[in-house]
């Protein structure tokens, strides 16, 4: 995290700031999409954006990427710890785990109701036990705690020239067309892992089940069925996505090109899913460069408007340029002179490797 964002938020003690730059460097390493569009954001927000998003990515490390062959009862043990250091945290508005800190200041900075986080980390604790969802009612339940929340925390942060309330509804679409668009992009992943984050009624009206998606992921091979079934899960996103577009008019305008673009991008990997044939299972689907870059360049425009009109002082045009430029390269954005401290591991994994 840049000084100049920490400054602009008002962020001046060493520890909260180290706490807040690690945050970063986690929405950074795993979030490349939302990393590059919270780059539209005026500086003195940032930082809580990146508190937001770092504690959800530490949790999502705990229950999905942890060393191979972590027992599920330490990962559920390591997640219990993540859970009472974030409940002290909120409760103190600070706390000795660096990433908890920064998201305790953030809660308290902006108002943030906690519910969202209790709700959140519900969400997690069902990622270790349950596989499958029968319904896509069932799935909505899920995506409320691990996604839906995040959008619901992020208004605070954001802004908004409506009441609160009346954005909500659209925050917590967003967030779930966020997050079925990575289910959709990653189904082949989550297999892997024995989950699948689509409904199981939607399959089954096309004649798939788990082992015919296993089948093709381990042949490579297609099936009319499963592109089918994949095709209406598109369908399905882009509707969730229709529910979510209202919102966007209902922020503040200098915050509206960063979530507009993020809006974008990620309606892009669903074009991109269907233009290549639904064959996720098979390969991951990621933007072309030149789309992604054009985005960028459009975001920049807009954030660049918007602050004039706001009488306050637009983005670097080639620092912010050069950075956007580079959405579309195959790794996360990070320059290790941008970062202070190497990343936390998740609460009781013991060293980094």
């Amino acid at each position: 995290m840049t000084d100049r964002e920490l400054d602009a938020a008002g962020i001046t003690d060493p520890a909260l700031r180290d706490a807040y730059t690690r945050c970063r460097y986690l929405n950074a390493r795993h979030g490349r999409t939302y990393f590059l569009a919270t780059r539209l954001l005026p500086p003195a927000r940032r930082p809580a954006v990146h508190a937001l998003y770092g504690f959800a990515r530490w949790a999502d490390d705990i229950v999905d990427h942890l060393d191979d062959g972590t027992p599920p009862t330490e990962r559920r043990a390591a997640l219990l710890r993540l859970g009472q250091a974030l409940e002290a945290g909120l409760r103190d508005g600070h706390s000795t785990e660096p990433v908890v800190h920064a998201l305790a200041d953030t809660a308290a900075r902006y108002g943030i109701d906690h519910r969202h986080f209790t709700d959140f980390m519900a969400s997690m604790r069902d990622d270790l036990v349950v596989t499958d969802y029968a319904t896509y009612e069932e799935l909505r339940g899920y995506m409320h705690g691990s996604a839906a929340v995040i959008g619901l925390q992020m208004l605070p942060v954001l802004g908004t020239v409506v009441p609160r309330e009346r954005a909500a509804p659209h925050a917590a679409a967003l967030g779930m067309a966020f997050q079925l668009t990575n289910f959709l992009r990653d189904v082949g992943e989550d297999l892997d892992r024995g989950r699948i984050y689509l409904p199981a009624d939607l399959l089954a009206a096309y004649d798939v089940d788990r082992a015919l998606l296993r089948w093709s992921r381990d042949t490579g091979r297609a099936d009319r069925r499963i592109t089918e079934a994949l095709r209406a899960a598109e369908h399905l996103t882009r509707g969730v996505y229709r529910e979510a577009a209202p919102g966007l008019a209902m922020l503040d305008p200098v915050a509206r090109p960063c979530i507009r673009t993020a809006f974008v991008l990620y309606g892009a990997i669903l074009d991109t899913i269907a233009a290549e044939g639904h064959a996720v299972l098979h390969r991951r689907a990621v933007v072309p460069r030149r789309r992604r870059a054009a985005v960028a360049l459009d975001g920049l425009a807009r954030v660049t408007a918007a602050r004039l009109r706001a009488g306050s002082t637009p983005p670097l045009p080639g620092a912010a340029g050069a950075a956007l430029l580079r959405a579309g390269e195959s790794r996360p954005l990070l320059r290790q002179s941008a970062i202070s401290k190497p990343p936390l591991r998740p609460a009781g994994t013991g060293e980094a490797g």
